[in-house]
């Protein structure tokens, strides 16, 4: 007796027949697709409000970004969360080119701190192209006893407790890399996190607290003013503005806590889409008056293509989660 619920083998070759010109018809629509991109606006999401130094960066890029695509790119503001309300948009939008991120390192701290998170931020992207790095300058009163990095960190080291840090808050990238620093050097500096910025520099300047972890913009500022000294960046690199600022790795080789500011695409973004993203990223970071705009904001150009930037990416996640294990970093 025969099984007539199952198919003949006619009907399965045609079957399977339909499916790969199924397969394939979607292929040639989303390829053609891609060739045809873009073909109606772009958003760029940003996860801080506007006015601030992401937002400021994001709309020196996205006019000339919106020039090159011959799309206009819109600047979204979705707050909240420290940018993982924003990160969550992107994350679930269409990976079709029309929803981007300006992403920022805190996204890869959060997922050690807040394993609630809706979405992995190494996962759930494709990196189209680093944009800009974000210097962490280590500032002191004048009175401060180091004026080097050397002298500061021999100081830490000698005086295990004597000393406090303020920062932005408990999981900034200000707080994580100083934290990094004791790490390397087995110091003992306690940490105190203001809910915000605005007031470390005037309790520095004032000896309320003795160190703090700012912007390069609002160190540089003050500095060149002579009401602080800005002793350290926390860049491999020297800073050029007001003053050279040494970097930390002079005195400690290898260091290294630069965040940085990148445009992410949702996972599974067609390449022939990134690859065109990030080319015209490289020729927005090209401008030369891009440079000085967004030094106002404590921003360097720093273009990394998505290639690269993936792989930096990873080693930079490992990096912030391998601080907050060491260093037992808990989110308050």
């Amino acid at each position: 007796m025969h099984d007539t619920t199952r198919p003949s083998s006619s009907s399965r070759r045609a079957l399977v027949a339909a499916l790969l010109a199924a397969f394939a018809t979607t292929g040639v629509a989303t390829s053609a697709s891609a060739q045809n991109w873009p073909t109606r606006p772009i958003r760029l999401v940003v996860g801080y409000s506007a006015g601030g130094g992401v937002d400021a960066v994001a709309r020196l890029v996205a006019p000339r970004l919106s020039e090159l695509l011959g799309q206009q790119v819109v600047v979204d503001n979705r707050t909240g969360a420290a940018g993982l309300i924003a990160g969550d948009t992107v994350a679930r939008a269409a990976p079709d080119g029309y929803t981007l991120m300006l992403g920022d390192s805190s996204l890869l701290i959060a997922q050690y701190l807040k394993p609630q998170m809706s979405f992995d931020p190494v996962k759930a992207f494709t990196p189209v192209a680093g944009l800009f790095t974000l210097p962490l300058v280590i500032v002191t009163g004048n009175d401060f006893p180091a004026k080097t990095p050397a002298e500061f960190i021999a100081l830490l080291k000698k005086n295990p407790g004597r000393y406090s840090y303020a920062t932005s808050g408990v999981g900034t990238v200000h707080h994580l890399g100083f934290e990094m620093l004791k790490g390397q050097t087995g110091s003992y500096v306690l940490h105190i996190p203001y809910r915000g910025a605005a007031q470390i520099v005037p309790d520095v300047m004032s000896g309320q607290v003795p160190i703090g972890v700012v912007s390069a913009a609002s160190a540089i500022a003050q500095a060149r003013a002579g009401k602080l000294r800005a002793l350290a960046v926390m860049n491999p690199v020297k800073l050029q503005g007001g003053e050279d600022i040494a970097p930390l790795s002079d005195a400690l080789p290898g260091f290294s806590a630069v965040p940085r500011l990148y445009v992410l695409a949702p996972a599974g973004t067609p390449a022939p889409i990134v690859e065109q993203l990030s080319d015209a990223l490289r020729k927005v970071m090209e401008a030369p008056d891009l440079a000085q705009a967004a030094a106002h904001q404590g921003a360097v150009p720093a273009y990394m293509p998505a290639g690269p930037l993936a792989a930096d990416v990873v080693r930079e996640s490992a990096a912030w989660g391998k601080v907050i294990r060491e260093q037992k970093i808990t989110a308050q």
